[in-house]
């Protein structure tokens, strides 16, 4: 492996602290191509796709502890497309799509311990328009419209125990 400052080709990257900060392709002064990316402590910290020096098409983001804290599509450094983030402790967070770093779409987000507590419709990193919210216990708590994560519009409403408690307009 060889460091090209103004061309191309596969480098290693070295830090202020000494650990590797970078390995992977290289082209005209920016990370260019499949390539890993490290913190000051040498943790890996990114791993996949660039153009331009940002993150780009499909990679892997991960936390300081190791784990996984997004896989799927970027375009120009933010997540963009399909994919899906975790908590801090492994288990799936979000996964659905999402515009410039945000929840945009069509997705399901998940507490720490796995359980599904919303599914439906997101616009700018919001519940918007149509979704469905749980209880963690798995039952249904909400069905109906969303604006700017709330209850708003025509919906249902149950209790812990899956009983339907109201059903009509909501504000807010």
């Amino acid at each position: 492996i060889y460091i090209i400052k103004n061309g191309q080709g596969n480098i290693k990257d070295y830090g202020d602290s000494g650990n590797i900060a970078y390995e992977g392709e290289y082209l005209d002064g920016y990370y260019n191509g499949k390539g890993k990316e490290y913190d000051y402590k040498g943790n890996l910290i990114y791993e996949g796709e660039y153009l331009n020096g940002k993150f780009n098409s499909k990679g892997k983001k991960y936390y300081s502890n190791g784990n996984i804290e997004y896989e799927g599509e970027y375009l120009d450094g933010y997540y963009n497309g399909k994919g899906k983030r975790y908590h801090y402790n492994g288990s799936l967070e979000y996964e659905g799509e999402y515009f410039n770093g945000r929840m945009n779409g069509e997705g399901k987000e998940y507490n720490e311990n796995g359980k599904l507590i919303y599914e439906g419709e997101y616009l700018n990193g919001k519940r918007n328009n149509k979704g469905i919210e749980y209880y963690n216990n798995g039952n249904l708590k909400y069905e109906g419209d969303f604006l700017n994560n709330n209850w708003n519009g025509k919906g249902k409403e149950y209790n812990e125990n899956g009983i339907l408690i109201y059903e009509g307009e909501y504000l807010k």
